[in-house]
């Protein structure tokens, strides 16, 4: 049996980020409702400035396949563990790997959080909007 070919995902620095995430009014949207699933779709924006996608993705899911390798599992909760979010991105889009299975309101509205830190923006700055349909 062939081992399943893993998504490949590059660790970014939160400080390549645009400049506008650490100094607006930022807003997350999310494309799809929480606890559906390993990864939920989403976008950064912020009034007059380009959305930026960004995903939640919880790198614990190992079922029917894993949806992340074991280093990127295990920096996810070494991350985490310190009180911040591991930014990566695939596909042209940013994603926050945080640690779980599935993506509850919790666990997102805590790596948002951890991300405005990590980017210099006050947390009272920035807003999450949750889908509540499945």
């Amino acid at each position: 049996m062939t081992p399943p070919t893993l998504p490949s995902y590059v660790e970014q620095d939160p400080f390549d980020l645009p400049e506008w995430l650490g100094s607006a009014e930022v807003a997350w949207r999310s494309e799809g409702a929480l606890g559906a699933g390993h990864r939920v779709a989403g976008t950064l924006t912020s009034a007059g400035h380009q959305a930026v996608p960004c995903d939640l993705l919880a790198v614990d899911d190992a079922y029917p396949e894993p949806v992340a390798a074991d280093t990127l599992r295990v920096r996810a909760h070494q991350v985490w563990q310190h009180g911040e979010v591991l930014v990566v991105s695939a596909g042209g889009r940013v994603l926050l790997a945080l640690p779980g299975s599935r993506v509850g309101l919790d666990d997102a509205v805590d790596a948002l959080r951890r991300l405005a830190k990590a980017v210099g923006a006050r947390p009272d700055a920035w807003s999450v909007l949750l889908r509540v349909g499945r």
